[in-house]
């Protein structure tokens, strides 16, 4: 494990019990805990993206304020649902964040999770058609936007335009050099992670997988990662490729964090049914930080992955997710190889 660093859901809820009650309460908070974090020694500040919810939902304008922000931590998503996504504008969009963070943009995405509306990708004007796929039609919004941030040309230039052009056909304005390698795709399931490979993405891994081989969460997640890494080496890639695996992780080292976590120090894997299908949902960490080191430990798939992104309960506020990630990185981290 090289790197560690934070997920946020970026919910909100008027209620008086969150720190966050409104879209500009979770907005600012992500990025003063994207500060907060740099500060604590952290390596990184994710967000999910969810449409329809009173969660983080447009991601571009909130990492170039955190790129402006910090001047260290890596930026990312995790993820994006490209059923959703126009990828010319995202590739302009996603180029400029990466410009304005001087080229610290990890970019998760990938099919997407379950959703608050039906079908909610057709509201916003992509429908894959009677009888065609909508994972599909994400993964060619994917191909689309892969090949135009890797500067692929393919616009017919006006012969009379307003200003000079460069010769031959145009492409996607602003290009952000290395911008392509730094692209990474959620896989909830082994066969996933092996198209990522395959297509030369870093792979993404959260704290559930649709498929359930009956083997501990954390087995099934480090055989994910192993196919990749062979599938990586079967495609011929010249680069090394990551990959980040997502964990709920609590030390308890006060009173307050006993009030929030202390019960959570019993849990275990969970099988589910998500989108018609079964699910292994990982545990919960909780506990003292010497504790949670021999725990971790025996977690395989957190000591196969390079980067871990831990899971924060955003709605209890900057200072106390501050806290929690100065806990980690101060007496958990290091005893798991840290840096």
């Amino acid at each position: 494990m090289k790197k560690i660093g934070f997920l946020s859901f970026g919910h909100w809820t008027p209620s008086p019990h969150s720190q966050a009650r409104s879209a500009s309460d979770v907005l600012l908070q992500s990025i003063e805990l994207a500060v907060a974090a740099e500060e604590v020694g952290a390596d990184g500040a994710y967000f999910r993206v969810h449409h329809f919810a009173r969660q983080l939902a447009s991601p571009f304008p909130l990492l170039a304020a955190v790129g402006a922000r910090t001047s260290r931590i890596e930026i990312g998503t995790g993820v994006i649902d490209m059923r959703y996504e126009n990828p010319l504008y995202m590739a302009e969009d996603a180029a400029a964040a990466d410009l304005i963070a001087g080229g610290r943009l990890q970019l998760g995405i990938s099919r997407g999770s379950p959703e608050q509306v039906i079908e909610g990708y057709k509201y916003f004007g992509y429908d894959p058609g009677e009888g065609n796929d909508h994972a599909e039609m994400a993964r060619e919004h994917t191909r689309v936007f892969l090949e135009v941030i890797d500067g692929k040309r393919f616009a017919e230039p006006n012969p009379r335009p307003m200003f000079p052009n460069p010769p031959g056909l145009l492409g996607i304005e602003p290009q952000s050099p290395g911008l392509r390698d730094r692209i990474w795709w959620g896989a909830g399931t082994r066969k996933t992670a092996v198209w990522t490979a395959e297509q030369g993405m870093n792979l993404m891994s959260s704290t559930l997988l649709t498929e359930d081989t009956g083997v501990p969460f954390h087995q099934l997640q480090a055989e994910q990662l192993q196919m990749f890494h062979d599938a990586w080496k079967a495609a011929g890639h010249e680069r090394a490729p990551r990959t980040s695996v997502s964990r709920s992780i609590f030390p308890i080292v006060n009173d307050t964090d006993r009030a929030y976590f202390g019960q959570e120090s019993r849990s275990t894997d969970q099988v589910g049914h998500i989108d018609g299908g079964t699910a292994r949902f990982g545990k919960t960490y909780a506990g003292e930080p010497d504790q949670l080191v021999k725990d971790l430990a025996e977690d395989e798939a957190i000591a196969a992955a390079d980067t871990l992104l831990l899971t924060i309960p955003n709605q209890l506020g900057v200072d106390y997710n501050a806290h929690l990630l100065d806990s980690i990185v101060r007496y958990v981290a290091p005893e798991l190889g840290w840096r």
